[in-house]
């Protein structure tokens, strides 16, 4: 055999070689593009295409810090949620192919649809750019938001008038806040970073860095254990209140047929938290353990009555007693709903 003919028989070898390749993967990847609209529950098995089984001697999944071999949802490595991975299939004749994908996994079932009735309509400062809302007895603390004017106050469910109020910086837009026994912590947008206030007076006595996996600073909350913190993604992060730049664990939030990322303002209650999603009108209930959405509320006919624009959008979940009071940034109104 002459040198021509040899290379011409590599040359036939490789493209077959590299069609094969190809086929591989495309039929990977339309089966991924396939599933991710409906998507996998936990314990589901991924069924690759034939055409990628058949010639792998094996298949893995990169998640970037940990990788798998078992192609099963399990949470061990994947949350609820959008997740970007990378196949790593290694075929029969030693050739590594490598392909990104996303997986996305809901949660078993369906999330219901919560009924309530509105008993109550209280006023609201309509000058208030609600980030934070919650409430102890008739008082209501408030973050207000907006470069300029941001600053945490108190008044009297009722009335508008503060009873006291201490301003931020005017670099500063402030966050969501909560209350752990005689303190406020209060979130920064940007600058990551949190505030400490005496309840009583709202007198500043300190401040806490929140961890660098925090991108921003959204919604907080406290489950009598730990801060509870939104960063405007899918995430919630439980940090400790003695050192909050430590990340205890985090939740993926997602229902059954949909993954819900920009969650923002938070409240725990009776061992739920409930958040609303940033532009929307409605709240998620969500199970603290897993972040399966288990049920939502939907305020279109409220926030319709306020939301002209995309600021003045609902943005304010506190309880008083097992009645839910909710309102929104540049709302005129709180209104007190019992929840069905």
């Amino acid at each position: 055999m002459n040198i021509r003919i040899l290379l011409v028989c590599l040359v036939f070898t490789l493209f077959i070689s590299c069609n094969k390749d190809k086929e591989i993967l495309n039929s990977l990847n339309d089966y991924n593009l396939s599933m991710e609209s409906s998507g996998y529950r936990f314990g589901d098995r991924l069924n690759l295409p034939k055409e990628v089984t058949d010639q792998a001697e094996s298949i893995s999944i990169s998640f970037g810090d940990k990788e798998t071999s078992n192609l099963v949802v399990d949470p061990q490595f994947f949350t609820l949620g959008d997740n970007a991975v990378t196949f790593i299939i290694k075929l029969k004749n030693g050739e590594i192919l490598n392909q990104d994908a996303t997986i996305n996994v809901f949660a078993k079932n369906p999330e219901a649809n919560i009924a309530y009735e509105i008993i109550n309509e209280y006023p609201h400062d309509p000058e208030n750019f609600v980030q934070g809302f919650l409430t102890e007895g008739n008082t209501i603390y408030e973050s207000d938001g907006q470069q300029g004017s941001s600053r945490i106050l108190k008044y009297t469910l009722g009335s508008t008038e503060p009873i006291a109020q201490t301003p931020q910086p005017a670099e500063i837009f402030s966050e969501g806040a909560t209350i752990i026994g005689d303190k406020i912590y209060q979130l920064t947008w940007h600058h990551k970073k949190g505030y400490i206030y005496n309840k009583s007076d709202l007198s500043l006595i300190g401040e806490f860095a929140y961890p660098n996996v925090v991108g921003e600073g959204w919604g907080l909350t406290y489950d009598g254990k730990n801060l509870i913190l939104s960063d405007g993604t899918k995430n919630i992060y439980f940090l400790d209140p003695a050192n909050p730049s430590n990340v205890v664990r985090y939740i993926s939030v997602a229902g059954h047929a949909e993954a819900y990322d920009r969650l923002n303002e938070l409240e725990y209650h009776k061992g739920f938290i409930y958040a609303n999603v940033w532009q929307k009108p409605m709240i998620l209930k969500i199970n603290p353990a897993n972040g399966e959405v288990v049920g939502k509320f939907d305020f279109t006919e409220i926030a319709r009555k306020h939301t002209t624009n995309e600021d003045d959008v609902l943005n304010g979940i506190a309880f008083k007693g097992d009645n839910m009071l909710i309102t929104g940034k540049y709302w005129d109104k709180i209104y007190e709903v019992v929840i069905k």
